[in-house]
């Protein structure tokens, strides 16, 4: 018996190459602290988007086996089993609350519409065509169509474009991009677009070292791609490559399943030449993922490249991170810096395929190109696994399941639970900014003047205007190491006036175009002397931020069945709905609603 617990014990402590990463009792705060917020959200995080309302939707996959959650009795939808496989977690409560998805979202990709609507592409087996949209409300539920793609999307990446549009790029065998959501009466319902870039960047077939490719939107509108080891630039609309850039030095393949991770650094809009910079750090050698298979575990890159996509003759600038790392979690602070999170030292993405977990985040700024390394969690964040800005400030972390179903006895078990980090600004001695008020409001326009008034208290100072700027976060959608959709603007300040004691306004100016800011809703946020406020959620294109009603893009033929024949459908046509859009002759729960020729046209019950 005494062996048997010691074994226990000794499979619950992380690799010895860890064991000095492990929290102290008393942290050093200027590297971060960390908390945890709830010991199980009930489903592994594996997909996970923030929403204005400040509730983060999280997903893993249907078939998977049973979660930790299910239904009510009355509300358990007609398929095999009643457990959830998404919920919406509020942090602030720490609430869980249960969401229907019937449609395999294994490996998805999302993006936020300008609305505030989160919207949710592929997956695999019957979710590899299926748009979902959530909308954020207190009692909403996912609503899919399952013909809203024209090309299975397994492992493709999304990002939202100037026009509101949403690109899907990719996807394991796609080598295509196409828009969603998809227009009534257009002809972009079933419009592919061939990329054979990503035919170009695949290693092999089993082992593409291209899924999920890192996509940013230029500041003139096109997009890059980077899958593999390198990069183009693409006029989306024209369907030209207009740009191919260097290779990024190293030999270093930084895409699935050697994954890395990528943001667009943060982009200043005070006057002169709008910069736009990507920065790429991790992942490993191309052939690190047969070598695991073999049980052989090679060393992740501790290698960087910041890349110019503007410049004459870009080249990539390289440097090393101070851990080696794959399937971490590049994420965007309100102050500009970039936060490396989660993953792993050796190894590749996939089942059981990485060891050594690197449990310390490291900061990373961008001005000054120094990295830090960040107080250690305890919890390994493996494959899986997923991170998230939040509007106080601090970074929601969650997921780790490197196992093929919910396993609690595995060398590195499925993890239900999230933490919160919060990083040094937030432990400062210095007092933050509190944003009083946003004028004319949340709604913006282009170009506009934007006044935000603040209040700052620090024994009696006065507010130096030279250390003063206001950032805007776009919201992002994050699985499998990359935050879609991500991005930072510097927004330019025109002048900074002292109210009263307390009491400042900022006058900054909104972004001047979409390609730069692509319409939707931002985090707004304050920052003086490195402290940031708490974000408010704002909007700098007035007609994008209206109330949403998805529902206007989605199509579907008439009476399809609602993902596969599962649970009953009834239409208006048989007239048999109440007042209330509940049908008079039968019992059940709504589970979602038919959409036909853009109407609302029916719902699908459980019995």
């Amino acid at each position: 018996m005494a062996s048997l617990i010691i074994t226990l014990l000794l499979l619950t402590l992380p690799p010895t190459s860890s064991l000095s990463s492990l929290p102290t009792k008393n942290p050093d705060l200027t590297k971060g602290k960390w908390k945890l917020l709830k010991k199980s959200i009930r489903v592994s995080a594996m997909h996970m988007a923030l929403l204005p309302n400040d509730r983060i939707i999280t997903f893993d996959r249907t078939d998977f086996g049973p979660s930790n959650i299910t239904f009510s009795s009355e509300k358990c939808p007609l398929i095999s089993d009643c457990y959830a496989h998404s919920v919406e977690f509020y942090p602030s409560k720490r609430g869980v609350r249960p969401l229907t998805i019937l449609s395999d979202t294994w490996c998805s990709s999302g993006a936020l519409l300008p609305d505030g609507v989160l919207i949710q592409s592929g997956g695999n087996n019957d979710g590899e065509k299926v748009v979902r949209t959530f909308t954020p409300c207190d009692d909403c539920d996912w609503v899919e169509n399952r013909n809203g793609l024209a090309s299975p999307r397994w492992y493709a990446s999304n990002q939202l474009l100037p026009d509101g549009k949403v690109i899907v790029v990719g996807g394991r065998r796609q080598f295509t991009y196409e828009f969603i959501p998809k227009s009534l009466n257009s002809g972009d319902r079933k419009l592919l677009f061939k990329l054979p870039f990503l035919e170009e960047t695949l290693r092999s077939d089993p082992f593409p070292n291209n899924l999920y490719p890192f996509l940013h939107l230029n500041t003139d509108g096109n997009l890059f791609v980077f899958a593999n080891d390198r990069a183009i630039l693409l006029d989306h609309v024209r369907n030209e490559v207009v740009r191919r850039y260097p290779v990024i030095p190293g030999g270093v393949s930084r895409n699935y399943p050697c994954t890395g991770s990528s943001v667009l650094l943060p982009m200043n809009l005070s006057g002169g030449a709008l910069v736009a910079e990507v920065f790429i750090c991790g992942g490993t050698v191309p052939e690190a993922i047969d070598k695991a298979l073999s049980d052989v575990f090679i060393v992740g890159t501790k290698s960087c490249g910041r890349l110019r996509l503007n410049d004459e003759n870009p080249e990539w600038e390289m440097t090393e991170m101070p851990l080696s790392r794959i399937m971490g979690d590049m994420l965007l602070l309100p102050t500009g810096d970039v936060l490396i999170i989660n993953g792993a030292k050796r190894g590749a993405a996939g089942w059981n395929l990485a060891r050594e977990p690197v449990l310390n985040p490291v900061l990373y700024k961008p001005g000054s190109r120094s990295f830090k390394i960040m107080n250690p969690s305890t919890i390994p964040r493996m494959y899986h696994s997923s991170a998230h800005l939040l509007s106080d400030g601090r970074v929601i972390v969650g997921g780790s399941n490197p196992n093929a179903n919910y396993n609690f006895s595995a060398l590195f078990p499925t993890e239900l639970s999230v933490e919160a980090f919060s990083p040094p600004y937030l432990l400062s001695r210095k007092p933050r900014p509190n944003i009083t008020g946003i004028e004319p409001g949340v709604n913006l326009v282009y170009k506009q003047r934007i006044e935000v008034n603040f209040r700052w208290k620090y024994d009696g100072r006065k507010v130096e205007s030279g250390k003063v700027y206001v950032t805007m976060v776009a919201p992002s959608f994050t699985t499998h190491s990359f935050s879609m959709n991500q991005r930072v603007l510097v927004v330019e300040v025109a002048e900074i006036r002292r109210r009263s004691a307390e009491n400042y306004v900022v006058v900054c100016l909104a972004p001047a175009t979409a390609e730069v800011a692509p319409p939707g809703y931002y985090q707004l946020s304050v920052v003086y002397d490195g402290i940031p406020s708490r974000s408010n959620w704002y909007c700098p294109d007035e007609g994008a931020c209206v109330e949403p009603s998805i529902n206007r893009f989605l199509e579907s033929s008439p009476h399809w069945p609602f993902i596969g024949g599962v649970g009953l459908v009834l239409t208006d046509e048989e007239e048999i709905r109440g007042d209330d859009g509940l049908p008079k002759k039968m019992e059940g729960v709504v589970l979602g609603r038919l959409l036909e020729n853009g109407r609302d046209d029916g719902v699908l019950l459980a019995r």
